[in-house]
């Protein structure tokens, strides 16, 4: 499924050089991920029933064009991986400009983590099927999981 929202750039999203800051980019992308869980029947208040939430191990944004103040950007979500579990995700967001073109490509490598153990958790299968719904990229590639030491 293709999934993408329309945000309003803000007054605190610029930088004193008239342009969105660099960490409003991730903010959005964040929010996203937040909008699309909520839309795929995991709001907040369902994860923390749950006592599993969302945790990143990496988040690489790369910058083509800055956006001005008062753009409306659309930010993407497309599924650059997956482990058969469901445990271990890689999205790339694709931010565009007003105008369509490409401003940002923000990849970010994902775990889910247990609330109360704090320790890494395999989700829900309805959660890790709702991520698999998401249009794949065409950097997609299976996550595989190593074994842990020891085992």
């Amino acid at each position: 499924m293709q999934y993408h929202k329309q945000y309003p750039i803000r007054w605190a999203d610029l930088d004193p050089n008239g342009h969105m800051r660099h960490s409003a980019y991730n903010d959005y992308a964040a929010q996203l991920r937040l909008d699309f869980l909520e839309d795929a029947g995991f709001p907040l208040a369902k994860f923390a029933k749950l006592g599993i939430g969302p945790i990143l191990f990496r988040e690489d944004t790369r910058f083509l064009k800055e956006i001005s103040p008062n753009e409306t950007i659309k930010v993407g979500a497309e599924l650059a991986g997956l482990s058969a579990d469901g445990s271990r995700w890689r999205i790339v967001h694709t931010i565009y400009k007003a105008d369509g073109r490409e401003s940002a490509i923000i990849t970010v490598d994902g775990a889910w983590l247990d609330l109360r153990q704090r320790k890494l958790a395999t989700p829900p299968a309805e959660l890790a099927e709702a991520l698999s719904k998401l249009d794949r990229h065409s950097s997609y590639a299976e996550i595989e999981r190593s074994p842990k030491a020891g085992s």
